[in-house]
């Protein structure tokens, strides 16, 4: 199947329940375009854990009311038989895929890029937006639409925070109010490392910081290098800090760059 689309298409890919962050995407869509795709697929293939997978809110009504007052002018809920008519081959991550979220959630990344690239098949957008928060899965599209060579421009959006600076998800939503105090830590624990002058001060902030939080279960937390994601040094030329862990069972995730570790190139 093909949608048939006969202009530039800006396209936004979701899995619904969505929020003020995919509002924001849908807002850089529709400037660069004026048909605005956005698809609301939960992706069976990026699930390790089958509970997460069905227990996945599934908000299709609302969902559609808000992409089409943010500027969506289709918004596509596809069947399986639809991106997979066939027993879907799943695309590698390669190494970077098996970093950071791929120790702990073996597989997603496969996932992910294999439902990307069978969406973009199937919109064969102009651009796809996705946002900054979930920096690894960018980078891993960025790098198979590079080595593919596919004919889709990747626009970066800013992670979209709710007023105590949590980074929005849909998942904040099973946060009491008091663990939502907690996740507030992930924050500040992030600008606290964004605001040292060096790598070594900033990652020993970041982790004394991350460790403090009370409730949290600590997965991981890095400070990268954004061009190849191997752990920054010294000389590395734009770094960011990724962290992601648990709040009674929630992951949460998030990222920050880090300016004052930049190094010309």
């Amino acid at each position: 199947m093909n949608l048939k689309l006969t202009h530039p298409t800006a396209f936004v890919p979701t899995m619904g329940a969505l929020h003020a962050g995919h509002e924001s995407l849908i807002k850089i869509a529709k400037e660069l375009a004026n048909e605005v795709v956005v698809s609301i697929y939960v992706n069976p293939l990026q699930f390790e854990n089958p509970n997460d997978f069905s227990s996945y809110p599934k908000t299709l009504e609302s969902d559609t009311k808000l992409a089409e007052a943010s500027g969506a002018t289709l918004v596509w809920a596809p069947t399986f038989e639809e991106i997979y008519p066939s027993d879907p081959e799943l695309i590698s991550a390669g190494e970077i895929g098996n970093l950071f979220e791929g120790v702990h959630r073996f597989g997603h990344f496969d996932g992910v890029l294999t439902v990307v690239k069978r969406l973009f098949d199937l919109v064969q957008p102009k651009y796809a937006v996705f946002g900054e928060k979930d920096f690894q899965q960018l980078f891993l599209i960025n790098q198979m639409v590079n080595q593919m060579q596919l004919p889709v421009k990747i626009i970066a959006a800013p992670t979209i925070r709710e007023a105590n600076g949590v980074a929005m998800s849909s998942r904040n939503s099973r946060l009491s109010v008091s663990e939502q105090g907690q996740a507030t830590g992930i924050y500040l624990a992030l600008k606290t490392a964004a605001a040292a002058n060096d790598l070594e001060r900033a990652r020993h902030l970041l982790n004394k910081e991350i460790t403090s939080i009370p409730g949290f279960l600590l997965d991981y937390a890095e400070i990268i290098d954004e061009n190849t994601f191997e752990v920054a040094t010294e000389i590395t030329a734009k770094s960011r800090a990724i962290v992601a862990g648990w709040i009674n069972g929630v992951r949460l995730l998030d990222n920050m760059a880090m300016p004052k570790l930049e190094v010309p190139e």
